[in-house]
């Protein structure tokens, strides 16, 4: 089986809700996905997908995301795309870092595998573990009181898991509007719930101190990436009382290793397009479950696609280590593919069908930007 023709689609996924606000002030309105289709020389097709969370989250963009294609598709013409850490080397050698656009195709070549062995993803990922993954709301920075009734709306859709975000700077309440808003989306809180308060790296740690000092005893929540460098979030570690989660910080291998040999955090966001595709993810996933820290499977944002990865994902994770999956389809106002997971009593579960399991709508995906190959 060799990879016959690489094409790339970019389509635009409108925020629900119109904007979502993160910490320091920034903000999106849509998001840039890129969407990839791998075809073999036996017309068997794999899809994937990356879309950077804006150009301010990570160090990646979208545009940024289709020029490194550019160099990347082509040299994996030829390759059998079941060979993942052949492929993998492959992208490495042709362009450093770039992790953001190796992973569309990543993701496409491991959907190919796997329907080729008639199996759904999971189970090429160490095997299914039976019954629905919880998943995890993400609930833009707001006024307190609009933050809890989003809570109350995810929780009344199924959600077990709700990623709060936080990161007021002081002209819009500063750690103050930080405590409200964690109080508020807590306030109702049902069993079995797990929190995130997430900074996506926006505190210092004057900032989660004072914001720490300001909430109640006995709320049960996760503090998320609140600090922009390993410094400054070891400083905050050594005089948290809440677990820390890791995320932004966290993007390859050697990142984990650091934070664990310097007992960093508690835990970590995997996120699909941030740690580079599903080979990069299985790796991070088992040096995590060694060191014993619990896993958020999660991508930055996207499409159905991107919301097959990450279940597939979360599927074959051990369910001790396992907090929650993001359903990215809950942030986005289109739907770009048919993918039957509906989420239900607290969770959802991959589909038994091979490979990835979805359906691209080629009407809203248009014509490719971009074609390699034959």
């Amino acid at each position: 089986m060799r990879i016959a023709r690489i094409d790339i689609f970019q389509v635009d996924l409108p925020v629900k809700g119109g904007v979502y606000r993160l910490s320091g002030g920034r903000q999106y309105t849509a998001y840039d996905a890129t969407i990839a289709r791998v075809t073999t020389a036996c017309g068997r097709i794999g899809w994937g997908e990356s879309t950077p969370f804006g150009s301010t989250y990570v160090a990646a963009h979208a545009g940024g995301t289709r020029a490194a294609l550019y160099l990347l598709a082509p040299a994996l013409i030829g390759m059998d795309p079941r060979l993942h850490d052949r492929l993998w080397d492959r992208m490495r050698e042709t362009l450093r870092g770039h992790r953001d656009a190796r992973t569309a195709l990543d993701v496409a070549c491991w959907d190919i595998a796997a329907q080729a062995t008639g199996l759904p993803l999971c189970d090429m990922l160490g095997g299914r573990i039976p019954g629905p993954v919880p998943v995890i709301s993400s609930i833009g920075g707001d006024a307190p009181d609009a933050m809890r009734a989003k809570v109350a709306a995810h929780r009344a859709q199924g959600f077990l898991g709700h990623s709060i975000k936080i990161g007021a700077t002081e002209a819009e309440g500063g750690p103050s509007l930080d405590a409200e808003r964690i109080c508020a989306c807590l306030a109702d809180r049902q069993p079995g719930e797990w929190f995130l308060a997430d900074a996506n790296n926006g505190l210092t740690p004057e900032h989660a101190l004072r914001m720490l000092a300001l909430l109640p005893d006995g709320l049960d929540f996760v503090l998320e990436a609140p600090c922009a460098t390993w410094a400054a979030t070891q400083s905050l570690r050594a005089r948290c009382r809440v677990p820390i989660l890791l995320d932004e910080l966290i993007q390859s291998e050697g990142d984990l290793i650091q934070a664990i040999a310097n007992d960093t955090c508690d835990g970590v966001g995997l996120k699909v397009s941030k740690q580079g595709g599903i080979t990069a993810m299985i790796r991070q996933r088992s040096i995590a479950a060694s060191a014993g820290m619990v896993i958020s499977v999660q991508d930055t944002v996207g499409s159905e696609i991107s919301c097959a990865t990450i279940l597939h994902v979360a599927q074959s994770t051990p369910r001790p280590l396992l907090r929650c999956a993001l359903d990215p389809r809950a942030m986005v106002d289109i739907s770009v593919a048919t993918f039957d997971a509906p989420v239900v009593a607290g969770g959802a579960e991959a589909p038994d069908l091979p490979g990835l399991g979805v359906t691209p709508d080629m009407a809203v995906l248009g014509d490719p930007v971009a074609s390699f190959g034959g």
